[in-house]
């Protein structure tokens, strides 16, 4: 799936205006102009700064500023040209497997799953709990016939790190070290309100080319379709040089840590597949996914000085102030973290930004000057930049915003001030100058396990994506994605060759009346299967 924590809403508080920007030109400007010595910048993070000194020397050095520029023509970039091997994919090279998807045994184990979903839902911050188990037990019974336990190839192994919440690992055992694995289809599901449906979420219903129900496209249908291809397998028991290894997860849809892949991942159970490429079964719309965004969600309280508004000398606009101290925050973001180079060559559509999507006010009287705003919003962050790094430089604005370059913000009109002037009469507890406190909306382990990623293109298993499904479709459009996946970026740091496809429909995730059709589930066993023989065919 893709965001998994989704912000609603908007405002145009943080657009920064005109005026904003033009003022922290021109300061920067008298500064460079004068003759004497440059002060240091209060952020050490600025790309105009000159400070000899940083308070990072006392960090990790952010990577962003010490990794070597990329030689301009030489970032890596996507193509549909992209090819393992000259010819074809060979299918005998999984002899006996079927081309083309059963499409009834598959309707049938989706049907299965679905009729699980009601008790799939995941949403922890709603109290909705998910029990996987079921799901994975759906998985067991079909694959039964061909476990090592019924005289079969198939090592089933079920993990579960917390109770009632399985992952399931498999495994077609080959002749050589080497690997192809597909993780990351979820077991969850993101709740659904069977009210707002035309048709019942939590059971699977088949309208002509059209498979609908919660899960269909996010990430149940990719469950069936992976459990179909093992069953397969199992049944033709081809002999494949490279094991194949599946590991469908629980607790992705609600981010929870110590319950899915990262634990799976701890407890050393997937070594085996860095020896080979690693597929990431859960993005959408039949192409290659060569990238994806990281996300950091965070709110900005700015607290002024209630007072009668028609004096506005007297009290500290915190509206006005939430404005300013976004765009100022919106201005320096965009100075450290600007375009990177490589982004253009994996086809993102924006490089890293960072904006308000809410806005809230504390309630009062209309000829109040309101004491308190809050700003909330999000990052999306280029997987060129790291998210230590970010994190650090926006803790770095608001310091700097708090020790003084408060005052510095423009305000509105000769009347709106920041900080009182020193006649002012104010109450005990009453703030004489505008405060300003930000909120993360998570901690450093949340960001990293939403951090984007950037696929080798490099690698044995993208050029065997691009070509298999080059070769099913005609065509291909290998794309990336501003939205975010969670733990790939984790695992490709932790060494795992990641890359990235999907079979769903990107514009029913998560939305009401969820399909996916049986067309594209058909041509996707095709598009595997193809990866499969391609990657055999290159192993010695």
């Amino acid at each position: 799936m893709f965001d998994l924590i989704i912000g609603g809403g908007g405002c145009l508080v943080g657009v920064a205006s005109t005026q904003a920007l033009t003022a922290l030109r021109q300061r920067k400007a008298k500064a460079s102009e004068k003759s004497m010595p440059k002060v240091p910048m209060a952020s050490p993070f600025g790309r105009h700064s000159t400070a000899p000194w940083s308070p990072l020397k006392m960090m990790s050095p952010p990577t962003h500023l010490r990794r070597d520029p990329v030689p301009a023509g030489q970032q890596p970039s996507v193509s549909a040209d992209a090819s393992l091997t000259k010819k074809m994919a060979d299918f005998r090279m999984a002899a006996g497997v079927p081309k083309d998807l059963d499409k009834a045994a598959f309707v049938e184990m989706l049907r299965k799953l679905i009729g699980e979903s009601k008790h799939l839902q995941n949403n922890p911050r709603l109290g909705i709990t998910p029990q996987e188990t079921r799901a994975a037990k759906a998985v067991m019974d079909e694959l039964a016939p061909y476990s090592t336990k019924n005289g079969g190839p198939l090592i089933l192994e079920e993990l579960e790190y917390v109770s009632g919440r399985s992952n399931l690992k498999v495994v077609y055992p080959g002749t050589t070290d080497k690997t192809i694995a597909f993780v990351g289809s979820h077991f969850d599901v993101v709740p659904a309100d069977p009210e707002t449906w035309s048709k019942d979420p939590f059971q699977l219903t088949v309208e002509g080319d059209k498979l609908y129900g919660r899960g269909t496209t996010d990430c149940l249908g990719h469950v069936a379709l992976v459990t179909r291809l093992l069953a397969e397998l199992g049944k033709s028991k081809p002999p494949l040089k490279r094991s194949i290894v599946v590991l469908f997860i629980a607790g992705e849809e609600g981010g929870e840590k110590g319950v899915g892949v990262d634990a799976v991942v701890k407890d050393g159970k997937l070594e085996e597949v860095k020896k080979g490429p690693v597929y990431w079964v859960d993005s959408a719309d039949s192409q290659p996914c060569c990238g994806t965004s990281g996300m950091m969600s965070w709110s900005v309280k700015c607290s002024g000085r209630l007072f009668h508004s028609g004096f506005p000398n007297k009290g500290i606009n915190s509206i006005e102030m939430a404005s300013e101290v976004c765009a100022y925050m919106q201005q320096r973001f965009y100075e450290d973290f600007p375009a990177h180079p490589s982004e253009d060559g994996y086809g993102f559509a924006t490089g890293s930004h960072m904006k308000p999507t809410q806005i809230e006010c504390a309630k009062g009287s209309l000829n109040q000057i309101c004491p308190e705003t809050t700003v909330s919003g999000d990052i999306r962050l280029s997987p060129f930049y790291d998210v230590e790094d970010v994190k650090a430089a926006v803790e770095q604005y608001v310091q700097d915003l708090n020790e003084g370059e408060l005052e510095s913000l423009p305000t509105r009109g000769q009347w709106s001030k920041f900080a009182l002037e020193k006649g002012v009469e104010t109450q005990a507890n009453e703030l004489r100058r505008g405060v300003v406190e930000l909120k993360w909306q998570g901690d450093l382990d949340t960001f990293k396990l939403y951090a984007g990623i950037a696929c080798k293109l490099d690698s044995e298993g993208h050029k065997a994506l691009v070509q298999a499904c080059r070769e099913t479709y005609a065509s291909v459009r290998p794309f990336s994605v501003n939205g975010s996946l969670p733990l790939v970026k984790m695992m490709q740091k932790q060494g795992f060759d990641i890359q990235m496809c999907g079979f769903g429909l990107m514009s029913v995730y998560h939305g009401v009346n969820e399909y996916c059709t049986l067309t594209d589930m058909q041509r996707a066993h095709e598009v595997i299967l193809r990866m499969i023989c391609l990657l055999e065919s290159v192993t010695q």
